[in-house]
């Protein structure tokens, strides 16, 4: 589980194009990790078309924002196209990162209990800690609340 003030626990993910995304890589830019359930469904959709739409605000911060779900490169991909997301979407089939990160969880759903991944966001500093943590995120203000952590 990560927390905020500590550093953010390293790793390596394969993208939407099939490159290797490492966090410590990315040191010197604030990164934004959110955490989805599934591509092209209904709340992730307007959570990643909000990121596009606001896109010129987290270029402006400086950020890296990279999107994390259990899909495949390939379904990543065709997310991505079919929405232009200018953002990298990483693939964690085995849901490690999520497990790592906290964010992997039982939920219910009409009396059905399962696990999947809570819809979360950590905002990480240009020094790689940890500098806000998002749970339970509602779509439609992720992007709000985000761009107020980086400032």
């Amino acid at each position: 589980m990560v927390e905020e003030g500590k550093p953010a626990p390293d790793f390596s993910l394969t993208s939407d194009s099939g490159d290797e995304i490492t966090l410590s890589k990315l040191r010197g830019r604030p990164v934004v990790l959110y955490f989805y359930p599934r591509d092209d469904t209904p709340g992730c959709t307007t959570q990643a078309c909000g990121i596009r739409d606001d896109w010129s605000a987290f270029e402006q911060a400086g950020a890296v924002v990279l999107g994390v779900s259990p899909d495949s490169e390939e379904s990543h991909a065709k997310f991505r196209q079919k929405y232009g997301l200018p953002f990298t979407l990483l693939a964690d089939p085995d849901h490690e990162l999520s497990e790592q990160y906290g964010f992997w969880v039982e939920k219910n759903n009409y009396g059905k209990k399962y696990m999947g991944v809570e819809r979360s966001t950590v905002v990480i500093d240009a020094d790689g800690n940890v500098a806000r943590v998002f749970r339970r995120v509602k779509p439609e203000e992720h992007v709000q609340q985000v761009l107020t952590a980086l400032v």
